[in-house]
């Protein structure tokens, strides 16, 4: 029994508050992927109890067994399509960065370009699979002539920030915006006033909201989906966005540049 209709066969039998969670759920689908308990209450004006009794009417031992089930649902609906299964993952990659252009703001890439320039040292954070691509800016970085450093584990990234001034620069992706890790490495780094580029989907997250400017990514990540090869494609896109930007305003020689690095790595081949 899916989610849906457990609480169309529930309904009768819940509460007038339990009524405004479910609801909410109904009309919210997928979405609640992305809310938190704190979320669902001021959503639905109730408390953490009718929330809970709520779950448990329907079978779940609380919210977090809820969010699993809608996300399995919802994962299996996204694999079962009679379109080639090649086609399927072309459509999702070329989907993720014709989304993630269409959200593009030159005024915030021209802002965040300054920002760049100006830092002293630039550091990137990010992790899991947003690890993997503070690696990639830290080496398309390298590869444009500018060094900067990529901080994927949680402990370094809090020294660091503990460390940086207002003449450095850090770097931040999280396609929820949600993520603890960075969120609390980034409010230490806010009160030295260390500036703050922030790549994630939600302008208005928790680590959005710590950023002097905010590019967006558009690929939005589930929980059965985490590190799904479309949010990266998505990332990389507006990193290369960014970084392009950047080397075309402040006459970066990308030719000669490439080339020095070229050189340096030319004998490594067998």
């Amino acid at each position: 029994m899916s989610y849906l209709d457990a609480i169309h066969a529930h309904y009768e039998e819940l509460t007038k508050s339990e009524k405004k969670v479910a609801d909410f759920i109904v009309s919210s689908g997928e979405k609640v992927l992305h809310q938190t308990l704190l979320d669902i209450k001021k959503a639905t004006m109730v408390g953490d109890a009718t929330i809970v009794r709520f779950c448990q009417k329907l079978g779940y031992s609380g919210f977090s067994d809820l969010k699993i089930d809608i996300a399995k649902e919802g994962f299996h609906h996204s694999k079962t399509t009679n379109t080639s299964f090649i086609n399927t993952v072309e459509n999702h990659l070329v989907s993720a960065i014709q989304e993630t252009s269409k959200l593009a703001d030159e005024s915030k890439l021209e802002i965040a370009a300054a920002l760049i320039n100006q830092a002293k040292h630039i550091y990137i954070f990010g992790v899991g699979s947003s690890g993997i691509t503070a690696v990639d800016m830290e080496s398309r970085f390298l590869r444009g002539g500018l060094q900067a450093r990529a901080i994927t584990d949680p402990h370094y990234q809090a020294m660091n920030a503990s460390l940086c001034t207002e003449n450095d620069l850090i770097i931040a992706f999280s396609l929820t915006g949600k993520t603890q890790d960075i969120y609390d490495a980034l409010s230490v780094a806010k009160e030295n006033k260390t500036k703050i580029i922030v790549i994630s989907n939600y302008i208005l997250s928790p680590i959005a909201q710590l950023g002097d400017v905010v590019i967006q990514t558009a690929i939005e990540e589930y929980l059965l989906n985490g590190g799904s090869l479309t949010g990266k494609v998505s990332q990389i896109f507006a990193m290369d966005l960014l970084i392009t930007y950047y080397e075309k305003t402040y006459g970066v020689d990308e030719l000669n540049m490439r080339e020095k690095i070229a050189r340096s790595i030319i004998n490594k081949q067998i």
